[in-house]
């Protein structure tokens, strides 16, 4: 039962580096992970400074989006990475917001088929395999990353909805979920994936602890899982009651829990749930 804290993409990103640099001094924290949204900040360049100032946590990166990551780009960043930094890394991989993508020319044909080559061609590359792919969204002539990383980072798909849930469980190493869902989505959304083997689910959390929470969030969480604002389930309230949020994703099935302090200090709210904890 992996515990990790999200870097929040309001947050301004020059306090990456201290935020990091505590969260590494937190035994109980496993996980730090670093967005990548339109707009926000460009993924690569955060898990690269938060790998570079950290010794211990593992990094991911949340979520790249397929629509606006070359498959041969993104798994040349990622091995660079990885070498520097092995087995520190973890990679999401994801649809992206579909309007998002739209607005920046980058909409898909065929969403599904674009993760799905995507995630494949980026696993083989890191492997150090020579990758040949004449898909309906990815195109690859022989070619190989010339310093495949030595430890191959785990690639998860991050998606929400059943075929891409089913997608991720037969491609990718893991799923990661987003923020909103309780025990009992998680436990559909496993029964969804039905991995054969070794598959690492990842549940995204809102954390706050304590008075002021910005409800907008949860309103607009919810229109994004397309589900009432109060099924939108997070670790907020009191310490105890976000812990005890984090105790039921777990047994759930969780195997990572991130959780995504919503401050402009996000330490005290992660402190106070491990005390909890």
């Amino acid at each position: 039962m992996r515990l990790g804290v999200i870097f929040d993409r309001d947050l301004p990103p020059e306090q990456l580096v201290p935020v990091a640099r505590a969260l590494d001094d937190l035994d109980r924290v496993d996980d730090l992970w670093v967005v990548e949204d339109l707009g926000w900040t460009g993924g690569i360049s955060s898990a690269a400074t938060a790998l570079a100032v950290t010794s211990r946590l593992r990094v991911g990166l949340g979520i790249a989006p397929a629509p606006l990551r070359n498959p041969m780009l993104l798994a040349m960043e990622l091995a660079n990475l990885a070498r520097l930094h092995p087995g520190r890394l973890a990679a999401g991989i994801g649809h992206g917001v579909p309007a998002w993508m739209a607005r920046a020319g980058a909409a898909a044909p065929s969403p599904l088929a674009l993760l799905e080559e995507t995630i494949t061609a980026v696993r083989a590359l890191l492997r150090g395999e020579t990758v040949t792919m004449a898909g309906r969204s990815v195109q690859l002539d022989g070619l190989s990353l010339v310093h495949p990383p030595e430890v191959v980072p785990p690639v998860l798909a991050g998606v929400l909805r059943p075929r891409s849930l089913a997608l991720s469980g037969r491609v990718a190493q893991g799923t990661i979920l987003p923020e909103g869902f309780g025990p009992d989505r998680v436990r559909q959304a496993l029964g969804q994936i039905a991995a054969a083997g070794d598959h690492e689910l990842v549940v995204f959390t809102y954390l706050h602890v304590g008075p002021g929470f910005p409800g907008h969030l949860a309103a607009e969480q919810a229109a994004f899982l397309d589900v009432a604002a109060e099924e939108v389930a997070m670790a907020v309230g009191t310490p105890e009651e976000a812990a005890a949020h984090v105790r039921a994703l777990w047994s759930a099935g969780a195997d990572t829990v991130l959780v995504r302090p919503v401050a402009a200090d996000p330490l005290p709210h992660v402190t106070a749930l491990l005390a909890a904890l």
